[in-house]
Formats: structure tokens, C-alpha cells, sequence
């Protein structure tokens, strides 16, 4: 189906891989992909969508795939809100701020909404599998060796294997909290079958190595690293009251999920070569 032009509705929003735009009317936008995006990962993001509506997981609703002017697209509903990014960086640059304030509700908040994903069995719709997603992310990369790529991905057959929803990006900017105070997860472009330890090594990885912006203040960047590793306890300190499983027990994935997230045009390379050296000393 061929679609109105982007410029008939303001941009919202943009990210790695797509710009938002606002459609139609006030209650629908557009997420259109970057030239770095094909129309088989938008298909796939919006199939995995429509899996967890129809679960009844907290997601916009997706109403349908197009073309617009040779870009895919997904026309979604809009969701009125804040993500949990956003509000992190308005507490992070008030003046006088206690980083210790930061930790708190939207930690436990994002470990509450990743349990209830987690706590879904498979949806009827197929999903790609967790691990053999992970692998064609590790072969993609190019800041690992060969040899290192296939001790990588040994190391994850070695681990188990289970088979319920996963998200797959659960960053604090996938996660918006709408004006009546209800949460929405977002971008479901990663979505798989497989283990909640991926999800959670996949948090544990953006807290630990996140490179925050450049024109913050340097003494705010330097007390944020310092109060990282309370962000981390926060979030499985929820998670493990909410399902029993432990940071021991997501240890074991945090270097596979390390591997994989070398492929994403997402993150810088100041942030990579921090991933590649953590990756080298486990192996």
C-alpha cells in the first residue's frame, strides 16, 4: 500500500533506525525506516507488535504496514507521555541533583513491565529464536575475530534454552509512562522466543557501558558512573522478588548479549570498544 508523503505530518521522534512521524490525526504517527533499515525488519516489527497486542501486553497499537515514498512503514497509535529516558535526564540535569535520588520507581517499574513480558508463554505468532538471532548479530560484526566469534557463540549453546517472550531492547527509552500514569512498552523490532536472562544482560549492558552525552556535565557524567552499579542491584533486586531468578544466573548471558549489540548502529564506538574489551577478558 502506498502512503501519504512524511511531510504532510510533523516529526516527533527519531532513532537509530526509523523517524516518527505524526499521521492522519492526532492519535496515529508513522515510523518510517532509515536507508540502514530494510522493509523486512519493519515487517518483522510489526508482526511481533501485533504478537504482543494480542497478548495483551502494554504496547501502541498497531494498525498497519505501508510504503510511503519507498520507505517502510508501521502506523501505530500514539501514546501521549513521557519514556523513562526522558525523565532520567531532566532529574540528571537539575541543579544540585542528588544522583542517589535516581535510583528508584522507574528502575523497579522497567523489571516489573520486563516480568510481565516474561511471564507470557510463547504468542501463536512466530517469532524469530532468541539465540539463533544473537548469532546472526555476532556473525555480522566486525570488532571481533573469527576465533573470538566462535568462542562467543559456544559459550551460548552452553547455556540453557527456554521459550517464552522476550523484548529484546528493554533500554529506558523503549519505555513510556502516558499521562494517566500507565506504562507502554515500545520498538519490538528485537523481539524473540527464548530467555528472560537475555532481556536482562541486555539492561545490565546499557546501564553498566552506557556513554552519556557529551554536553552534559562532566561532574554529573562522573557521579552517574559511580551510582551505576546501584541502578543494576535496583533493577534485579525487583526482579528477582517479582520471579526468583538471580543476577548470578543472567551472569552467564552478559557476554553473548555484549557480542550481539556490537552490531547495532545505535551505540558509539567509545561504547564498543568498552563491550569488545569485556567480551576479550571473559573468553
Amino acid at each position: 500500500m502506498e502512503g501519504k508523503g512524511a511531510g504532510d505530518g510533523a516529526k516527533i521522534a527519531e532513532g537509530g533506525c526509523s523517524e516518527v512521524f505524526v499521521w492522519e490525526d492526532a492519535d496515529k504517527i508513522i515510523k518510517l525506516a532509515k536507508p540502514n533499515t530494510d522493509d523486512e525488519a519493519m515487517r518483522r516489527e510489526y508482526r511481533n507488535t501485533l504478537a504482543a497486542w494480542e497478548c495483551g501486553i502494554p504496547v501502541p497499537r498497531p494498525y498497519e504496514w505501508l510504503q510511503v515514498e519507498g520507505r517502510a512503514g508501521i502506523v501505530f497509535e500514539r501514546i501521549h507521555g513521557e519514556t523513562l529516558a526522558a525523565r532520567f535526564m531532566k532529574q540528571l540535569q537539575q541543579p544540585f541533583v542528588d544522583t542517589s535520588e535516581l535510583e528508584g520507581e522507574d528502575i523497579r517499574l522497567t523489571a516489573r513491565i520486563l516480568h510481565a513480558i516474561h511471564s507470557q508463554s510463547a504468542p501463536t505468532h512466530p517469532l524469530s529464536s532468541q539465540k539463533e538471532s544473537f548469532k546472526q548479530n555476532i556473525r555480522y560484526t566486525s570488532h571481533l575475530t573469527s576465533k573470538e566469534k566462535k568462542g562467543v557463540m559456544a559459550a551460548l549453546d552452553r547455556l540453557p534454552a527456554k521459550h517464552v517472550l522476550c523484548h529484546g531492547d528493554p533500554n529506558p527509552g523503549n519505555i513510556m509512562v502516558r499521562d494517566d500514569g500507565s506504562s507502554v512498552i515500545l520498538d519490538w523490532m528485537n523481539a524473540t522466543v527464548g530467555n528472560p536472562e537475555g532481556d536482562l544482560a541486555e539492561y545490565i549492558i546499557m546501564i553498566r557501558y552506557a556513554v552519556l552525552p557529551e554536553d552534559l556535565p562532566s561532574e554529573l557524567r562522573k557521579s552517574f558512573t559511580a551510582f551505576r552499579e546501584a541502578v543494576i542491584d535496583t533493577f534485579m533486586d525487583e526482579y528477582t522478588r517479582l520471579s526468583g531468578l538471580t543476577y548470578e544466573e543472567v551472569y552467564p548471558w552478559i557476554m553473548p548479549v555484549a557480542a550481539r549489540k556490537l552490531s547495532a548502529d545505535a551505540i558509539s564506538e567509545e561504547e564498543k570498544g568498552q563491550l569488545v574489551s569485556f567480551i576479550q577478558q571473559n573468553l
